[in-house]
């Protein structure tokens, strides 16, 4: 055989040192492809292992069913700041503000967590989602504006997380929607707050500013997701475009119960949804009723929730049956896609899902227990 293959070898005008280096060659480059292959799962887990460490130890930390129960049969809400005094994460906040502010102090300090330490290629999601905080106490500044609250009334509103905090510890000296506008020049806001501002003025209410500043801040959520390049970017982006989806559903249906038309809706709508395409949403916001968007979703994992939720609407009339099967429908959503990549994005999708969660439901039974006084079966429906 080796004789035969000189013969060969030769008569090709081929030298033996010259095929020998193509065998070394053609091994070479197999050994690189087999390598890459091999080690291409791994390079992608790689980045995860700190962030999804350090995301486990403090998913450790969320409040399980037993101790939501406890919290539930507390008889007011002094005793539920008792019993948050347990917890580090809640206590550290507890003496300094009040039991609604420490919540949105931890999770902003949450939000802030996850943008340091997100690895690269999902970094600019979760540092635009930190940016809650800022549009948390721009809105604070307008409402305390529309309230006539005082600068101290103003200043137990903020949150003091975020970067834009130290300029809105400044603007609580604001005597006018206009003046916290031209305080905010410079920032990113300042341009879609101008642009709000007339209508703003035609209607002498705050909604046109409030929602400016969510849609700004869901569209650039969605942007900082929208070039998927594998698994973990994959299921992050379908993560962030259901909250899309989520909130575009939420404002087309209130606006349907109000009567308001197609021009009125179509200013607050994200045209880029994730299930729900621009088209949809054109159909959606033409519907005549909540009936005719439940229908018109067909063929998305939206219409079976809101079919659903249509029987308990059409009982007791109010939208917020609706809004919490859409909240329900994201919270067990980001739990299967957190399942879905537990070596990547999958824990930290289910940490900040929970944890909002957690902080949400508090603040519900927060809200129950000061100002209903409903007994614990009705506050346990009222949860997501």
């Amino acid at each position: 055989m080796a004789d035969e293959l000189t013969t060969i070898l030769t008569s090709l005008g081929i030298p033996n040192e010259a095929f020998l280096g193509i065998i070394v060659l053609v091994l070479l480059i197999v050994g690189a492809v087999v390598v890459v292959i091999v080690s291409r799962p791994v390079l992608d887990i790689y980045p995860y292992l700190l962030p999804n460490a350090k995301v486990r130890a403090r998913k450790g930390r969320l409040f399980d069913e037993k101790q939501f129960s406890e919290i539930i049969e507390t008889d007011d809400y002094k005793e539920i700041t008792n019993y948050l005094r347990g917890f580090p994460d809640y206590a550290k906040h507890l003496d300094d503000h009040s039991i609604e502010k420490s919540l949105d102090i931890q999770l902003g300090e949450t939000y802030e967590l996850l943008s340091r330490i997100a690895p690269d290629d999902v970094k600019k999601v979760f540092a635009t989602l930190s940016k809650k905080s800022d549009i948390a106490n721009i809105k604070s500044l307008i409402v305390s504006i529309e309230a006539n609250l005082s600068k101290n009334e103003t200043k137990k509103l903020l949150i003091p997380v975020g970067s834009l905090y130290p300029l809105c510890e400044q603007l609580v000296d604001s005597n006018t929607v206009e003046d916290i506008v031209a305080g905010l020049d410079g920032t990113e806001y300042s341009v879609i707050l101008e642009d709000a501002l007339r209508e703003y003025s035609e209607k002498g209410m705050i909604l046109p500013l409030e929602s400016a500043l969510d849609k700004y801040f869901l569209e650039n959520l969605l942007s900082a997701s929208s070039v998927p390049s594998d698994d973990n970017t994959r299921i992050l982006h379908s993560y962030i475009g259901s909250q899309v989806d989520v909130a575009n559903l939420k404002v087309i249906i209130r606006s349907k119960v109000d009567d308001l038309k197609y021009d009125n809706i179509s200013p607050h709508i994200i045209s880029n949804g994730y299930q729900v395409k621009e088209w949809k949403l054109k159909d959606l916001m033409e519907s005549e009723n909540v009936t005719s968007i439940v229908s018109g979703l067909e063929g998305t994992d939206y219409s079976p929730i809101l079919s659903e939720a249509l029987g308990t609407y059409n009982e007791v009339g109010s939208v917020s049956v609706f809004e919490k099967a859409l909240d329900e429908y994201l919270v067990n959503y980001a739990n299967s896609l957190s399942l879905k990549n537990p070596l990547g994005i999958g824990p930290i999708i289910g940490y900040i899902n929970k944890k909002e969660k957690e902080i949400k439901n508090l603040k519900i039974i927060i809200r129950a227990k000061r100002e209903n006084n409903l007994g614990i079966d009705d506050i346990q429906e009222m949860l997501v």
